[in-house]
Order: C-alpha cells, then structure tokens, then sequence
C-alpha cells in the first residue's frame, strides 16, 4: 500500500493542513511525529495538494437578513459556503461546522454550491411582502472564488438584479469580477452598484501565506482601477488588520486612492470559536518568533479573550491598541480623501419579476 505523507503545518495553496475538528465534535483527533516517519524512503511519492470538491445544495431561501446593529446592510446573498482561498482568519470557518464538516481544511476544500440561486432570488424578490434595499453581496464567503469562473453563480444573480434594477453591492479578492463589467457599470451608472476589493496588505509574501488562493496585492489594485475606469464606485477594504503582520495600512489607502478607490473601511483581526486555534497554529509555523507577541496585542484587543463578540467591539476591537490602530487609518484616510462622499443606492427603480408564465398586462 503507498504511503502518503502531508506535513501537518502546510500544503501549498491551502491556508491550513489539518481538518481540525468542530467544536460539535465528541472526539478530537490528533496527528502528531511518532518517529516512524524516518523509515520511509527518500523518494516516496509526496501526495498531490487536496482538489476541491463541490457539492450541491439545494436552498429555500438565499436571502439573509440581519439586525446587527454594527453592520451597514441588512441583508446579504453568499452564492457559495466555504472559500477556496483559504484565508487563515476569515470568520465564516465556523459556519461549516453546522455541516460536519472541519472549519480546517475542509472549509478551503469542500465548497457547497447553492443550486438555481438566481431561480430562488427570483421567487424572493417577486413576493408582494418584499422591500428592496441594498444587497450585499460576498460579505461570508468570497462570490468571486476559483469555482465561480466554471459555476457561475454569482453572474447568474447579477443578471437577476439587472433585470429588475435591485440595488446591490460587492467586496472581493478577485480579479474575475472583471468578467462581470458588462453588468455591472450599468448598473453603477443608474446608482445601483458599487464594488470593495479587500487588500490586507501589499506584501505579496505574506498575501502567500495569508491568503493563499487570492489574487495577489499587485493584481487587486489593478482590479481597482479597472473597475474606477468603468465609472464603477469603488472602495477597498483593509480587513482584518493584525498587529505586527499588517502594518503597512497607510500605504495600502496610499496605493487604493492612486487605483481609483474613493471609499475605505477596516476591521480588527476576529478569532470566533476554531478561528483562534487555526490561526495560533499558522502563527507557529510561519512566524513562530513573533506567534506570542501578536497573540498578545490580539487579547489587548479582545478584553483579554481571543474574541469578544459584542456588538460595540467586535469590530473594531477595544484598548489602546485598537484606539491606534483606528487612529492610523482615519488620519490616512483624511489625508488622502476617503469617505467624504457616501454613494447611495437607488431603489425606486425596483421593478419586481416577472415568474416564469407569468403574464403582464402591458
């Protein structure tokens, strides 16, 4: 039988090796050196990286509202659960714990696809019950990921909102929103469409590690200005920020402002539930010498905690460290002129659709 050996703390391309287990779990497991690893030959075969699997769901609803109060939209649409490009911090790991499935690898590798989204948008925005307000759109999980250039989910909900001029907006990695421009400049010319592009940080490096599977930082900015180009409304996010790891926030609004960015926001670094044992590991292997120092200015952040989830904080974080960290982008961001002009959707243009044999009587 062939032997196969995957180092427990990388796999290219993957945020993280291991599928660590979900906190509904009765039983952890794990994989550590026994010393037997020695006796295998040199020239074992190395095990090719794990592909991405996609499985089918088949939804009620795709529309999610909510009431935070710290959150600028109240509703949201994620065409895909999981996210292939593997960032070691994104908060939405946990959501695949609810399908007994490990926030750990299998959140990069095991995608589930929402089938005949545009259909069942479609039926939610035909109700007579239904109010039209800005969608937003990729605010879990990234609607440009890899899968999206062969499944099509996300153009297929764009051209729902095309069709019946339902306001929404975006925030990406990718660069394959190019793909969709064809709707949405339109729309943004009408008012009903703006774009974000989230750049952590310029250090193609550390987006490497950080980010694996995302579009590199050089190629975001690009993204940007093609998108300004268009006439398109564009910000860009600088979430998360992390102590001593991202510490390059001025010149990444510096590089967003010359592509074309007008709008910027952040958040602190949020470590919910399997996030925070995910990301002391990665902080292990990749930066072992500064893994405790950041942990600590992260529990500055945190009221001690590795999280706190109350709506006051949660985003921002709380304690000197967050003050400065808050302090250094807004100074930047006036500097330079960001958010002097909020763009605001349009929603008197709202035309329901029409269901399939459903008439009309004009």
């Amino acid at each position: 039988m062939a032997t196969q050996r995957i180092p427990v703390d990388a796999i290219k391309g993957r945020g993280t090796a291991t599928r660590h287990p979900h906190r509904f779990e009765r039983d952890a497991r794990e994989v550590f050196d026994d010393g037997w690893s020695d006796e295998l030959p040199d020239d074992a075969d190395a095990p090719a990286p794990p592909a991405t699997d996609v499985t089918w769901e088949e939804p009620r609803s795709v529309i999610s509202y909510n009431e935070s109060p710290d959150i600028y939209f109240d509703r949201g649409l994620n065409p895909y659960r999981g996210c292939e490009h593997g960032c070691i911090y994104c908060y939405a790991r946990p959501t695949h714990s609810y399908l007994n499935l490990s926030p750990g690898l299998d959140f990069e590798t095991r995608i589930i696809a929402k089938r005949h989204v545009d259909q069942v948008l479609r039926r939610e925005l035909a109700r007579k019950s239904y109010e039209p307000r800005m969608l937003a759109i990729g605010t879990a999980t990234d609607c440009y990921q890899p899968v999206e250039r062969e499944l099509r989910l996300t153009r297929s909900v764009l051209e729902v909102l095309s069709e019946t001029h339902h306001p929404f907006s975006l925030v990406t990695k990718a660069s394959t929103v190019e793909r969709d421009l064809d709707l949405i400049a339109p729309m943004a010319a009408r008012g009903l469409a703006a774009v974000y592009v989230t750049i952590t940080t310029l250090d193609a490096s550390l987006t490497r590690k950080l980010e694996p599977r995302a579009a590199a930082p050089h190629r975001r900015l690009r993204t940007l200005k093609t998108l300004a180009e268009a006439g398109i409304p564009c910000g860009v996010s600088l979430a998360p920020q992390i102590p001593f790891l991202t510490d390059d926030l001025e010149q990444v609004l510096e590089a967003a402002w010359e592509a074309g960015a007008r709008s910027a926001f952040y958040h602190v670094l949020r470590l919910p539930w399997e996030v925070a044992p995910l990301f002391r590991q990665w902080l292990q292997h990749h930066y072992p010498q500064r893994a405790d120092r950041i942990m600590a200015r992260v529990h500055d952040m945190r009221g001690g905690k590795d999280y706190d989830a109350d709506f006051a904080t949660r985003m921002k974080g709380s304690g000197p460290w967050a003050d400065l960290i808050g302090q250094r982008f807004r100074k930047a961001a006036a500097r330079l002129g960001f958010n002097r002009e909020r763009f605001a959707f349009d929603t008197s243009q709202f035309q329901p659709p029409r269901l399939d044999g459903q008439g009309s009587l004009f």
